[in-house]
């Protein structure tokens, strides 16, 4: 299990530091072409990797549709989100936000997943969450200097968290499929839908200078085609109850990144915030948690 503790803790940095680092890059270049620069480049690296494996994805039944509809809410939406509301809000608030996830996921999980019912620990746990995703939004604990978008700002970062929600479910109900392939097919359906939309939007792309193409390739590299396949790696080998541990490090990474670096201010209702939505993950898992404690326990 120690190689597996190590990949989960790397995810966590890597996955909460991508948010610092979004900011930083969005200083020289338009949010949707950001988005389409970091997936466009995750997509063509993962689809070498992807050919190297001889371009397996479906096992059994095909199941296209529902492959387009995960890739707009796993890729192409929540990174034109994100970068959009970026421009207004802090790094630790987007960080922050993606707690969100696993929360939103417990009501729709309840509705379309069998067996997923909200019981009464769930929903304790669900209630916990939601007061502290409304203090995220409603509080001033990061005060942007464009104070006009920033409630809408913040409105995409957590609209963004419902789209990873979104897609978590309707992955969780594809037919069985090869994982490398999956990543890299949605990657690829999130690149062919956000560069229209970012020629429409933004224009034709204007080059950005060097240290932000060394920034938009480092994203692509490391958070997007890495770690994704890293992520696979930890949930085919150590279960997805055992990735679900990232959803703790995420937040915390992001907002003690978003200080050291970029001067971020770190308020009591930020701290409140973060405290009242890992608690409210932390009661609605507690089960699995236990569960997956007491098996690693067995195998030491």
């Amino acid at each position: 299990m120690g190689k597996y503790w190590l990949m989960i803790a790397t995810l966590g940095l890597v996955w909460g530091g991508t948010f610092p680092l979004i900011k930083l890059t969005l200083e020289g270049i338009t949010p949707f072409w950001l988005a389409a620069g970091r997936i466009g480049f995750a997509a063509a690296l993962l689809c070498a990797v992807w050919a190297w494996r001889g371009f397996q994805l479906f096992r059994a039944e095909r199941s296209w549709p529902a492959l387009l509809i995960i890739g707009l809410f796993s890729t192409a939406l929540p990174f034109m989100l994100i970068n959009w509301g970026q421009q207004h809000v802090s790094a630790g608030f987007t960080g922050l936000s993606m707690a969100a996830i696993p929360l939103i996921v417990l009501p729709l999980a309840h509705l379309f997943i069998p067996g997923e019912q909200m019981v009464l620990r769930r929903l304790f746990g669900f209630v916990v969450g939601f007061v502290g995703v409304a203090l995220l939004i409603g509080s001033k604990a990061f005060a942007s200097s464009n104070a006009e978008l920033e409630l809408f700002g913040r409105i995409a970062c957590v609209s963004a968290a419902g789209c990873y929600a979104i897609s978590s479910i309707l992955t969780r109900r594809l037919p069985p499929v090869d994982p490398v392939g999956l990543a890299a097919i949605l990657l690829v359906i999130g690149t062919v839908v956000i560069l229209p939309v970012a020629w429409t939007v933004e224009g034709p792309p204007v080059m950005p200078e060097g240290r932000i193409l060394g920034l938009i390739a480092l994203l692509g590299l490391i958070p997007t085609a890495a770690a994704n396949l890293l992520r696979v790696i930890v949930v085919r080998e150590a279960g997805p109850t055992f990735m679900t541990l990232t959803n703790y490090q995420v937040p915390v990474w992001a907002v003690v990144l978003g200080a050291l670096f970029l001067g971020e201010s770190l308020p009591p209702s930020m701290l409140l915030s973060m405290i009242l939505i890992l608690s409210g993950l932390c009661i609605s898992q507690w089960g699995a948690l236990t569960r997956l404690f007491a098996s690693g326990k067995k195998q030491y």
